[in-house]
């Protein structure tokens, strides 16, 4: 047997085979393998693979392997998800469109977590799934391992160690003597087929491959041209769900397959001349519209219990709806006002204070009224605040309001001493 190298490696082989690929050799058992492994990585192959049909604990490092860059790829790639995100969030939120929500601020990490995470994710996740095909070269149709018959055991119960002809220390003599000192079983040299079109993509596979590629593009095509013409004619909906169902606005008549809904052809029904739906009849005017008579309600309605939890009660329900405008303090300076002023919006009013002479004098029962239905750019809060806790609120409105003309004497003797 002579000595070859990379370098005098015939252009076939024996029996008309193509150049020489490598050797393969086979061993019994997963120990013997990793043994083998050790002696291959010690002898300084670097171009040279294990086969095993199951992951054998331990041949990883008995074959020398080292991290790979995959984990600062997959690093990278999240920081500039998490990075692009934070950018694009704070470009369309506070710097391109900025829009007041409450009085919050236009951008806040806490809000955009969800997207900040999803982002990181994705970009890491595309860099993981690409970057382990990229780093190990595939997809790869066809190896000349193939070949061997005796190969084919690595998917069963073989477990192989193959060393490529292209090692710059590759000898074929030293490299199947060192195979079989190892404890190989048998050790057979791999040649690569000598018609290259054997081992290339066959050009239906290719020619199908180059087509759906290009028939993939066309729906894009057809978005972007949707995107940027005009028609009279309706979108194309490939799932209509409910975009065109036949339906009818409130009170109007409408007949599906020449068949009324209802016999008068309406769509739906009117009230019942004289009921009101069951548990809504309030017909107290001083509880549920804040009158007596015609008039305001000068007092608090007798469902209303007057006391320290009813208090309480009002001041959360006032730091709630009413603090961010008016503020605490109710003068009017709360949050909202505070980031109106920062941005300098040119249409905004600060809000009343409720100290103002004429909200004092407003009867109890007028304040309970623009609680519930606002006025001029106050909303009203029935549909968010019970009848209770919007009583509750002008009962806390009242201790606020006196809090700030209390006198001297307001305060228990035994507290006067702390004021300054």
């Amino acid at each position: 047997m002579t000595t070859e190298n990379q370098s005098d490696i015939p252009e076939t082989g024996p029996g008309g085979e193509g150049p020489l690929h490598g050797v393969l050799a086979e061993y019994e058992t997963p120990g013997e393998l990793i043994e083998a492994a050790k002696a291959v990585r010690d002898a300084g192959y670097t171009k040279w693979d294990c086969h095993s049909p199951f992951p054998v604990h331990g041949l990883d490092p008995a074959m020398g392997i080292r991290p790979t860059v995959l984990p600062l790829l997959v690093f990278a790639a999240g920081i500039a998800g998490l990075g692009g995100s934070i950018l694009l969030v704070w470009w369309m939120n506070a710097h391109n469109w900025p829009w007041i929500v409450a009085g919050m601020p236009a951008f806040s990490l806490p809000a955009n977590i969800p997207i900040l995470f999803e982002s990181t994710i994705l970009l890491a996740g595309i860099t993981a799934f690409f970057g382990v095909w990229a780093l190990n070269r595939l997809p790869k149709l066809w190896n000349p391992l193939f070949k061997s018959d005796r190969f084919l055991k690595a998917t069963d119960n073989g477990f192989f160690i193959s060393i490529e002809a292209a090692d710059p220390q590759f000898e074929r003599d030293k490299a199947e003597t060192l195979l079989k000192d190892a404890g190989a079983t048998a050790v057979e040299a791999i040649h690569l087929d000598p018609d290259p079109t054997r081992w290339q993509i066959p050009r239906p596979i290719l020619a199908f491959i180059v087509i759906t590629a290009i028939l993939g593009l066309v729906p894009f095509a057809f978005i972007a041209k949707a995107r940027v013409t005009h028609g009279d004619q309706p979108r194309i909906h490939v799932f209509p769900d409910m975009d065109f169902q036949v339906k009818a606005d409130t009170q109007q008549r409408l007949v599906i397959d020449d068949s009324p809904v209802f016999r008068d052809g309406q769509v739906t029904r009117p009230p019942v001349e004289g009921t009101v739906p069951r548990g809504q009849l309030r017909q107290d005017d001083h509880f549920y519209r804040g009158l007596e008579g015609d008039e305001w309600a000068t007092t608090f309605p007798a469902q209303l219990d007057i006391d320290t939890s009813t208090m309480d009660r009002g001041h959360e329900q006032y730091n709630v709806y009413c603090a961010p405008c008016h503020g605490e303090d109710g003068l009017g300076g709360g949050p909202i006002h505070e980031r109106a002023l920062e941005i300098q919006s040119p249409e905004w009013l600060m809000p009343t204070s409720i100290h103002d002479q004429n909200v004092t004098r407003q009867p109890h029962g007028q304040l309970y009224n623009t609680i519930s239905h606002g006025i001029r750019t106050m909303p009203g809060y029935r549909a968010q605040i019970d009848e209770e806790d919007r009583w509750a609120i002008v009962l806390y409105l009242r201790a606020l309001q006196r809090s700030q003309k209390a006198l001297p004497d307001d305060v228990p003797p035994e507290e006067r001493a702390q004021i300054r």
